[in-house]
């Protein structure tokens, strides 16, 4: 089944506009807008969000312009208005560029219903936008059989845990990289072998859930990076991974790419959206040739399909 984006509709009062894939949230606290014009007037009495899709569209003065995928495992960019001196998503930090007030915040795939954003001001007052959430359809699996214990020997994570370790450090590098403001690209072209959130119950207890996409172009085959970035992690032999490359995106957006048969590239480097990364392979625990890209904004797991344009 092919995959394509959906164009999103801006409602105003009941009407639908088509609009570029952007939209813009009122704030439930912001004050009435003083414009002239009779469609902000009507924009500044709608109620506080019209919900489209997975998009929410609604425009009002001094409020956070917001573009991206509101749904499980999807993102969005935003620009804060000038004045903003901190931003919260449901209570957490928000990185933001103290230039230009741009930002990026990830949903995690079991993202709630809701995110509450707060802007606090310069002079100490908060304008809060409240944003739904679209719940995913995921593709789950019920098997009656009992679910594994997992893990392994001692002898087996004696080995595992530095390798593990070494993934979450290099998950939490912030080495400064933009890609995160970038449209992402496909790293490489192929069939779709496994996607994102994919799920096993066993016996009614829930298993892992597919962390990322799988493509499947054949052994060997190059792949570039999607966005720009740093390297953060460039090793070969991992246990389940086998080959592995990490790339920071910057903002707290990283991707990881595994199962690789080659590498071209060692930690440290930083490479520009399309550069080679290495060669797709079926190195550590896999069955078979792939590319498995995961895409993680701070704990939050994505789904690299929503960043992406349709295959070529």
């Amino acid at each position: 089944m092919s995959w394509r984006r959906v164009a999103p509709l801006v409602l105003i009062a009941g009407l639908a506009l088509a609009t570029p894939q952007a939209f813009v949230v009122s704030a439930s606290e912001a004050e009435p807008t003083t414009a002239a014009s009779p469609e902000a007037r009507v924009i500044a009495e709608a109620d506080d969000q019209v919900h489209v899709g997975s998009r929410i569209a609604l425009a009002t003065p001094d409020e956070a312009n917001l573009t991206g995928e509101l749904e499980q495992g999807g993102w969005m960019r935003g620009v804060a208005p000038a004045h903003i001196s901190s931003i919260t998503a449901n209570g957490e930090p928000v990185a933001f560029d103290p230039q230009d007030k741009s930002f990026f915040i990830g949903l995690d795939r079991d993202a709630g219903s809701a995110i509450e954003l707060v802007l606090t001001q310069v002079d100490g007052q908060t304008r809060k936008q409240t944003l739904s959430i679209a719940p995913r359809d995921w593709q789950i699996e019920r098997v009656n059989v009992a679910k594994g214990t997992g893990g392994g020997s001692e002898a087996w994570w004696k080995k595992r845990e530095p390798e593990w370790l070494a993934i979450r450090d290099a998950r939490a590098k912030e080495t400064g990289a933009e890609g995160w403001r970038q449209d992402f690209i496909w790293p490489v072209t192929g069939r779709i072998s496994g996607r994102f959130g994919r799920q096993r119950i066993y016996r009614g207890e829930p298993g892992s859930y597919h962390s990322g996409i799988d493509i499947a172009p054949g052994n060997g085959t190059p792949f570039v990076a999607p966005a720009d970035g740093t390297v953060v992690l460039a090793r070969t032999g991992f246990s389940l991974e086998g080959g592995i490359i990490i790339l920071d995106h910057g903002a707290g957006l990283n991707s990881a790419f595994i199962h690789l048969s080659q590498l071209a590239v060692s930690e440290g480097d930083k490479v520009e959206q399309g550069q080679l990364l290495g060669n797709v392979g079926a190195s550590g625990r896999a069955t078979g040739p792939h590319l498995h890209w995961s895409l993680m904004w701070r704990d939050a797991r994505l789904d690299p399909l929503l960043f992406l344009p349709p295959m070529p």
